[in-house]
C-alpha cells in the first residue's frame, strides 16, 4: 500500500517511527511537508503537486500537523480527502480538536466530564465571568496553546483579573477553568487508536509546577487506566471524529475529567514509558480502515 505521512520534519521521532512501522509491513511510504504541497481546486476535479511533481496514488495519509500550521495543514489534508485518500483523522476532526473552546463544547454536550470552563470577550464582564467559575485557583489557557505553553495558574481573584485583562489587551483567545487540586499535578495520557486505548501513561508535574507535560519537565510511568477512564477517552476521541488521539485526563472526586484531546499526539514519551509499539498500531489501523474505504469507492 502507498502511504503518505504529512509532517514538517522527517527526522522527528514520531514521524520516523511511523515510517519504520510502515516499511516493516512492506508498505511504500513517503513523508510530505504539508507546506510544500500546493493545490488546484476546480469544478472539474482536485489536483495537488509537491515540489514540482503531481501527488497521486496514495491510498492513505497519516497527518502529523503541528499547531502552528493548522490552517494550511488541514487545507492540504482536506484536498487529499477530496481526491479520495483515506485518513484516520479528517481535516474537520483536527480542526475540532485544535480549538479548545469548540472541543470542550462538543464534549460537554455529550455529557463527558471536564473541568468547569468559562469564556468571555468584553472586559466589563470579567468579574461576573470569574464569579460563574467560582473562587480561585483558576487555570487560564490560551485557546490554541500546545505542550503546556500558554497555561497559567492564578491563586487570587486579583491575579485572575490581571491575567485576563492582560490577555485581552493582546487580543488572545483563552479559556478559564477550575483547578482540580486533588489531581496533585498529575494526569493520564490515554492513547486511542481505532476506538481502543492501546497505551496509558501517568504524567507527573515537576516540583513547583502544575503542568505535567513532558516538554515541561514532567515525568512519566506506565499505568493501567480504569474501565471508566478508558471509556471516557474512547468517547472523547469518537465525539471529535478522531481515529488516532491522545486524550489527557485527570482523576477527580467526580470521576475522570478530560483536559485536552490531541489530534497529533507524540509517540516518543509514551512508547518509552509503556514499551508499546504504538506506531505499528497506528499503521495497522490505517491499513484496516483504508480497505473498506477503497471498497466503497469501487462501488461508487
Amino acid at each position: 500500500m502507498k502511504l503518505a505521512i504529512l509532517s514538517r520534519n522527517s527526522k522527528l521521532y514520531s514521524t520516523r517511527r511511523l515510517v519504520e512501522a510502515a516499511r516493516e509491513r512492506n508498505h511504500s511510504v513517503r513523508v510530505l511537508d504539508p507546506l510544500r504541497c500546493y493545490l488546484r481546486i476546480s469544478s472539474d476535479g482536485f489536483d495537488m503537486h509537491y515540489k514540482g511533481r503531481p501527488i497521486a496514488g496514495y491510498a492513505a495519509v497519516v497527518p502529523r500537523i503541528g499547531a502552528s500550521i493548522t490552517r494550511y495543514g488541514t487545507a492540504v489534508l482536506r484536498q487529499f480527502e477530496l481526491m479520495g485518500t483515506y485518513t484516520p483523522n479528517s481535516s474537520e476532526a483536527i480542526a475540532r480538536a485544535r480549538d479548545k473552546l469548540r472541543c470542550h463544547q462538543l464534549l460537554a454536550a455529550e455529557g463527558i466530564g471536564l473541568p468547569v470552563t468559562v469564556f468571555g470577550d468584553n472586559p466589563d464582564d470579567t468579574v461576573d465571568l470569574l464569579s460563574m467559575l467560582g473562587p480561585p485557583p483558576h487555570v487560564i489557557k490560551l485557546n490554541e496553546g500546545t505542550q503546556g505553553a500558554g497555561v497559567m495558574l492564578t491563586e487570587k481573584p486579583s491575579a485572575s483579573r490581571s491575567v485576563v485583562e492582560a490577555l485581552r489587551g493582546l487580543y488572545a483567545n483563552f479559556l478559564v477553568q477550575e483547578f482540580i487540586a486533588e489531581a496533585k499535578g498529575a494526569d493520564l495520557r490515554c492513547f486511542v487508536v481505532g476506538g481502543e486505548v492501546v497505551a496509558t501513561m501517568r504524567r507527573q508535574a515537576p516540583k513547583g509546577d502544575f503542568r505535567s507535560n513532558l516538554h515541561r519537565g514532567g515525568s512519566a510511568k506506565p499505568v493501567r487506566a480504569s474501565e471508566d477512564e478508558q471509556a471516557t477517552a474512547v468517547r472523547a476521541a469518537a465525539v471529535l471524529g478522531l481515529g488516532v488521539a491522545g486524550v489527557d485526563l485527570i482523576r477527580s472526586r467526580r470521576g475522570p475529567l478530560v483536559l485536552e484531546v490531541n489530534s497529533s499526539p507524540g509517540l516518543e514519551g509514551i512508547e518509552a514509558a509503556t514499551g508499546v509499539d504504538i506506531a505499528a498500531r497506528i499503521i495497522d489501523h490505517v491499513v484496516a480502515g483504508q480497505q473498506p474505504a477503497r471498497a466503497r469507492r469501487r462501488r461508487a
